[in-house]
């Protein structure tokens, strides 16, 4: 039974029988509930178990007080506590296990294709993406989006920028999400008005991107209402985002009220493009860090200013370190420059072959509340999160009030240990 806000519903007649009360369910909020009893006294000309439900005689004032007593009551001890989203990105290259998917709130599959201006997928990520969508069968509260773009990917720009070519891109998304039985679609255009992937951009990106995301959101709801996707139920829209520079090509208080939430970045803050060392995906500024250093947290505050709701922001953490070589060795490789950039490494290779082992130490940042692993004899130097930065995330995102967490990528934690310490820390 689907109880309304502030309406009064009566229980089943064996409950108000054991109790010898009316007993009714108040929904004060939809996520607060109280009880109430009301005294009564039974008829004596009526056998047990067919006497109607009395209303409470003259006790309005009792009534009264009862229900101020319920809304302090649920408010203070019956309130669920604030759904934190757990958000996974799933790549196409990778197969997904069904191990720990129960923890997982939504999976998105990464990516689909743009091709002259459409949301496509080929046959291979069609499959790949069947996987996931299977898992709902056991896994019914499981959301499965789509993922279009990626870095390198381009077409965006030329696809925004006029009304056709936009409509064309938003249909044929709401289309592909309908099709594949996915839940919603989120966009990944690195980056608006940037062009360091190699993909064309213009100065109108930022007003076109706007317009496209209104087209998309406008496309997924009316496909939506063709499949009773509606309400609570819609089609979900989110986009990946960065943060610094990289962020200035998007009208965040623009495109804000027609999004579910925003995937952000807040990962690979130093890589084979910076100049050194560092923590590519810190919570918190080191004290070695300049003062404009990319954060975790000054890229929620960036997007706070411009006017985007806390719950919609969704930070990032990384199930896979960054290492460096030829580090200079102060400060055992933090934030030192270095010869070249070796690479990724996924969790349980760090678990397996780096820390604590042939020779890299593992030490922890207190001030960034981030780890990072130092090899003394080779200067090697990696970047990484692990349970304890995990923990400290979702520490954050609940006293910031925030949306949730997301990460790249799902087949990178094969044991758990990360998705684990994530669910942990928020719930």
């Amino acid at each position: 039974m689907a109880y309304s806000w502030g309406e009064v519903y009566p229980i089943d007649r064996p409950l108000r029988q054991a109790c010898r009360a009316t007993v009714m369910r108040l929904a004060i909020h939809p996520r607060i509930h109280a009880w109430l009893s009301l005294p009564w006294l039974p008829r004596s000309d009526i056998p047990p178990g067919t006497e109607p439900m009395r209303q409470p005689r003259p006790l309005r004032h009792m009534f009264t007080t009862l229900l101020v007593t319920a809304v302090l009551f649920g408010a203070g001890a019956q309130a669920t506590a604030p759904h934190y989203r757990i958000v996974g990105y799933a790549s196409r290259w990778n197969p997904v296990q069904d191990k720990d998917i129960s923890k997982i709130d939504t999976l998105i599959f990464a990516f689909a294709q743009l091709k002259d201006g459409r949301v496509v997928l080929d046959h291979a990520s069609a499959e790949r993406l069947h996987q996931l969508t299977a898992l709902k069968a056991t896994h019914p509260s499981l959301q499965v989006d789509i993922s279009v773009g990626g870095w390198s990917v381009g077409g965006f720009s030329e696809a925004a920028s006029t009304a056709a070519g936009r409509q064309a891109f938003a249909d044929s998304a709401a289309q592909l999400v309908a099709t594949h039985d996915a839940d919603g679609l989120d966009v990944d255009w690195e980056y608006p008005e940037h062009h360091e992937s190699g993909i064309h951009s213009s100065p109108q990106d930022r007003a076109h991107f706007t317009l496209l995301l209104k087209a998309i959101r406008a496309s997924l709801d009316r496909v939506g209402a063709t499949q009773g996707r509606t309400g609570t139920n819609h089609y979900t829209l989110s986009i990946a985002a960065a943060d610094g520079p990289f962020v200035n090509g998007i009208d965040l208080a623009a495109v804000a009220p027609t999004l579910d939430w925003f995937n952000l970045m807040t990962y690979d803050f130093v890589n084979a493009m910076t100049p050194t060392t560092g923590h590519h995906t810190g919570l918190h500024a080191s004290a070695l860090i300049a003062g404009d250093g990319r954060t975790t947290d000054r890229a929620v505050e960036q997007f706070l200013a411009a006017g985007v709701p806390a719950r919609k922001l969704v930070i990032g953490a990384a199930f896979y370190g960054r290492e460096f070589a030829g580090v200079q060795p102060a400060h055992h490789g933090l934030y030192q420059r270095y010869d070249h950039f070796q690479g990724m490494l996924p969790w349980p290779k760090l678990k397996a072959d780096y820390i604590g082992k042939h020779g890299y130490v593992r030490y922890w940042d207190a001030t960034a509340q981030a780890p990072w692993l130092w090899n003394a004899k080779t200067r090697s130097f990696i970047t990484y999160d692990d349970p304890q930065s995990i923990a400290a995330k979702a520490t954050f995102v609940k006293a910031h009030h925030l949306g949730g967490i997301m990460y790249w990528e799902q087949s990178l934690d094969s044991s758990d240990e990360l998705l684990d310490a994530m669910w942990r820390g928020l719930h």
